[in-house]
């Protein structure tokens, strides 16, 4: 989805930014670590505004060795934001964010999403993120994806057929991961 954004934006006129949270890092995806991330994108190219800059440099001041708070990320967002006419923020794997996490950056979001309607933001994630993310966007729009036993077996085989030691499996081991895994991952 974001590299069909992406195809999509060719002037300055539209930016996306795109985080995927990965369970092995979920130390270093912190809320101002994410939003960071989103807002080295959205200026990319462009030049970093003024403002930006200034309230880079007042933040690190008066932070000292905490560095920036999420409060400063949020705000050098929307004023980033506001000289873009479209924005979209991705956010894949939003299960994945540490739980401590999840209620600050999807509170940052809903706050820039507030005072950006040019903003629209995409969060995907496993069902148990749900309620979280109806709390914040009380609006928003869910749309249940689940696999298949296809596609459970097609991404299998890839895999399998990746092996650096083909030799280390046999033909009755590889039948039953192709047999049984997808069995198991199958919705009922």
């Amino acid at each position: 989805m974001i590299d069909n954004l992406r195809d999509q934006a060719p002037t300055n006129d539209i930016a996306v930014a795109g985080v995927y949270c990965d369970f092995r890092g979920q130390v270093e995806q912190s809320t101002l670590s994410i939003l960071g991330a989103i807002l080295k994108q959205l200026v990319g190219e462009r030049d970093i505004p003024e403002d930006v800059l200034q309230a880079f440099q007042k933040a690190k001041r008066e932070s000292g060795s905490r560095g920036l708070r999420v409060r400063d990320l949020t705000r050098m967002l929307k004023t980033t934001i506001a000289l873009i006419p479209r924005v979209f923020i991705c956010i894949d794997a939003l299960d994945e964010v540490h739980p401590k996490h999840l209620s600050k950056l999807l509170a940052s979001l809903q706050d820039i999403a507030r005072e950006s309607p040019n903003t629209r933001i995409f969060l995907t994630g496993r069902s148990h993120v749900n309620s979280e993310i109806k709390k914040n966007f009380p609006l928003a729009v869910v749309a249940p994806l689940s696999s298949t036993e296809g596609d459970i077996e097609t991404y299998l085989k890839m895999k399998l057929g990746q092996d650096l030691k083909s030799g280390a499996m046999d033909g009755d081991l590889r039948a039953d991961i192709l047999e049984l895994i997808p069995e198991k991952c199958s919705p009922m």
